[in-house]
C-alpha cells in the first residue's frame, strides 16, 4: 500500500501533535490503497505528553528528514548466495537473474562479499597455476556437479587441500615422473593409466566418458584413499570445466565493500556511487543482513516521500528537505506562508483558533463518529492553542467544538485545563535549551529572519522561574539559523498578558513600533497580548514592512 505521512511543524505543540494523528485517522477511513501515519518533526513537550498519556494515545513516530532514502529507490531483489557454491554455480544464478554482481552471504544472510562477471572473466583469463584448485579447497562433490558426474569412491564431503591437476594421457612411465602426492588426476578408459595414478598417491582421479571403472581399481583406490570421480565429459572438456568447481569464496571480494542500509539519504549516497562506479551497490539492514542491490540509475525516477502538512504552511518550520517530498495536502489555520508546491494540492486554511477546530469539522462533515479518546486529544489541542478560549485567535466555532469534544471524551474543560496546563508549565527537569525550543518557531520578512518561542502558564512565579533561566540563552541562540533577532514570549493564561523579552539586531525598535512601549533591560509588558499567530507576529510585520 501507498504510504503517506501526515505531519505538523518542527517544534510541534499538541495541536500539531494532535491534528497529525485525528487527520490520519480521517484519511484512513475514508481512503483505499493508502495508508495514512501520523508523524512529529520534533520533540514532543510536557503538555503533549500528558495529554497522549491521558487518552492513551501513542505519541507518533519521530519524521526529522523527507528527503528521498534508499529505501525510497527501486531495490533490484538479486538472489544472494552461500559462500560454499561453486563457480559455476555462481554464474548460473547470476545468469538467470540478470545480474552482474552476486551478493555472497553466510547461513544467516549476512553479506559477506560480493562477486562480478567481470572477476570470473578475470579468473579465467588469468588461471595458469595448475594448484588453484587445491589452494582455493575445493570440495570433490563441487567438482562431481560441476562435471554432472558422480563420486564412485571417497567421501564426497572431502576437500582438494595439497596438489595440482594433470591429465594423465601420456604412458605409464612419464605419468610416473609427473605424477606427485595429492595431485588430481583427469584419466580416460586405460586401466593402467587409473592403477597408475593412484599407486602415485594421486589424491582423486576423474574418469572421463563414463569409461567402466573395474572392482580392481575401485578396491585399489579406497585402499589408498583415493577419490574416484565419473563424468559423461571427455578429458578436453573436463580440463576446461573442472575449474569451475572452486568455491565462490575464493574469487569474491571480501574488503572495501561499499554498501548502503535503507534509511540513508539518497543526497549522500549518489557522491559515494559517483566516486566507485561499481555497476550494482548492496543494500542491507541495520544488522548486515543482506536486502537487495541499487545502481546508479535507481537514482532516476525516485518516488518521493508523499506528505499531509498539518497546522502550518511554513517553509520555515516544516520539517528538513520538505523540497524532496511530495505535498498532496495542507491543513492549517495560520497566515499563508512561503512554502511552494510543485502541484496543486488541497489547502483548507480557516481563520479559527486551532486546527483541531477544522478536523472536528470534517468529521461532522463526512459523518464519521469520533472516538472517545480522538475526542480528548481534539478538546485539548483547542484549549491549547485558544489559552482555554482567552485568545483572541478564538472563535465561537471552537468554542463550540471543544465543549461538544468534551461531552464525547468525559471531562470537564475547565478542570482539564488547569491540569494540562500545569503539566505543561512544569520545566524543572529541563535544560534552558529545550525550554527555549519547546515552542519557538522561525519567521521571514524579506531578508530578515526570527524566531518567536512561547511558554504558557497559569502561574506568575512560574513564569519568573522560566525568565531567569532563559534569559542568558537568548543571548547565545542568537544569530543561529540563520536569525538575527530572538523573542521569547512569557504568557500568563490567567491575567491574560505576556512579558516580552527580546534580544539582537533591531529587536527593541521593532518591539517600540510594534505595540508602542518602552523596551526595558529588554523586556516588555504587553497586555492583553497572549497569541504569538494573531497578535505578536502581525504586529512584527507590519513593523518591518513600515521601515
Amino acid at each position: 500500500m501507498k504510504k503517506v505521512y501526515v505531519i505538523g511543524h518542527r517544534n510541534p505543540d499538541t495541536d500539531s501533535i494532535v491534528s497529525a494523528i485525528a487527520y490520519a485517522d480521517i484519511k484512513n477511513r475514508t481512503s483505499n490503497n493508502t495508508k495514512y501515519v501520523a508523524k512529529r518533526a520534533g520533540q514532543i513537550n510536557e503538555e503533549t505528553e500528558y495529554v497522549l498519556e491521558r487518552f492513551h494515545q501513542d505519541a507518533p513516530g519521530y519524521l526529522s528528514d523527507v528527503g528521498t532514502q534508499v529505501k525510497d529507490m527501486e531495490i533490484h531483489k538479486t538472489p544472494d548466495a552461500d559462500l560454499s557454491i561453486s563457480i559455476k554455480k555462481a554464474w548460473s544464478l547470476m545468469k538467470e537473474s540478470g545480474a552482474v554482481t552476486l551478493p555472497i552471504t553466510d547461513k544467516d544472510h549476512k553479506l559477506e562479499g560480493l562477486i562480478t562477471v567481470s572477476d570470473i572473466a578475470k579468473y579465467y583469463m588469468d588461471a595458469v597455476d595448475k594448484n588453484i584448485m587445491s589452494v582455493a579447497r575445493t570440495q570433490y562433490r563441487s567438482m562431481a556437479r560441476t562435471l554432472e558426474g558422480k563420486i564412485l569412491v571417497g567421501n564426497e564431503h572431502g576437500y582438494f587441500i595439497r596438489g595440482k591437476v594433470l591429465i594423465g594421457a601420456a604412458n605409464t612411465e612419464l605419468m610416473r615422473q609427473h605424477i606427485e602426492d595429492d595431485d588430481l588426476i583427469i584419466v580416460g578408459d586405460r586401466v593402467e593409466g587409473q592403477r597408475v595414478a593412484i599407486e602415485c598417491n594421486a589424491s582423486c582421479i576423474v574418469v572421463c566418458l563414463n569409461a567402466e571403472v573395474t572392482q580392481e581399481i575401485r578396491d585399489l583406490a579406497k585402499k589408498k584413499s583415493c577419490v574416484v570421480i565419473t563424468t559423461p565429459y571427455d578429458t578436453y572438456t573436463v580440463a576446461r570445466v573442472i575449474n569451475q568447481s572452486i568455491p565462490v569464496k575464493f574469487l569474491m571480494k571480501t574488503t572495501g565493500l561499499v554498501t548502503f542500509t535503507t534509511d540513508e539519504f539518497t543526497d549522500v549516497i549518489k557522491d559515494t556511487m559517483g566516486k566507485y562506479r561499481h555497476r550494482d551497490f548492496p543494500i542491507v539492514d541495520k544488522k548486515g543482513h543482506y536486502i537487495g542491490t541499487i545502481s546508479r540509475r535507481n537514482l532516476i525516477n525516485i518516488e518521493k516521500k508523499s506528505l499531509i502538512l498539518v497546522d502550518h504552511n511554513e517553509e520555515s518550520q516544516a520539517v528538513d528537505n520538505i523540497k524532496e517530498a511530495e505535498i498532496l495536502e495542507i491543513i492549517d489555520h495560520h497566515r499563508l506562508g512561503s512554502l511552494e508546491t510543485i502541484q496543486p494540492v488541497f489547502f483548507r486554511n480557516q481563520p479559527v483558533g486551532c486546527t483541531a477546530t477544522i478536523l472536528y469539522q470534517i468529521y461532522q462533515e463526512r459523518d464519521l463518529e469520533i472516538s472517545q479518546s480522538i475526542a480528548g486529544l481534539l478538546c485539548a489541542a483547542i484549549i491549547s492553542d485558544t489559552l482555554m478560549f482567552r485568545s483572541p485567535t478564538c472563535t465561537k466555532f471552537d468554542q463550540e467544538a471543544a465543549y461538544d469534544l468534551a461531552q464525547i471524551a468525559g471531562i470537564e474543560i475547565e478542570e482539564f485545563a488547569s491540569e494540562m496546563f500545569k503539566a505543561g508549565s512544569n520545566l524543572s527537569d529541563k535544560q534552558p535549551e529545550e525550554i527555549f525550543y519547546q515552542d519557538f518557531k522561525k519567521f521571514i520578512n524579506g531578508d530578515v529572519a526570527f524566531g518567536v518561542g512561547q511558554i504558557n502558564s497559569m502561574n506568575s512565579d512560574e513564569l519568573e522561574e522560566i525568565e531567569n533561566r532563559i534569559r542568558p540563552i537568548m543571548e547565545t541562540e542568537c544569530g543561529k539559523h540563520g536569525i538575527s533577532m530572538v523573542f521569547f514570549m512569557l504568557t500568563n493564561i490567567i491575567g491574560e498578558s505576556t512579558e516580552l523579552l527580546c534580544y539582537g539586531g533591531d529587536c527593541k525598535k521593532m518591539v517600540e513600533e510594534a505595540f508602542n512601549v518602552n523596551v526595558v533591560n529588554d523586556s516588555c509588558y504587553l497586555p492583553g497580548v497572549v497569541s504569538r499567530k494573531k497578535q505578536l507576529i502581525p504586529a512584527f510585520m507590519s513593523a518591518l514592512q513600515n521601515n
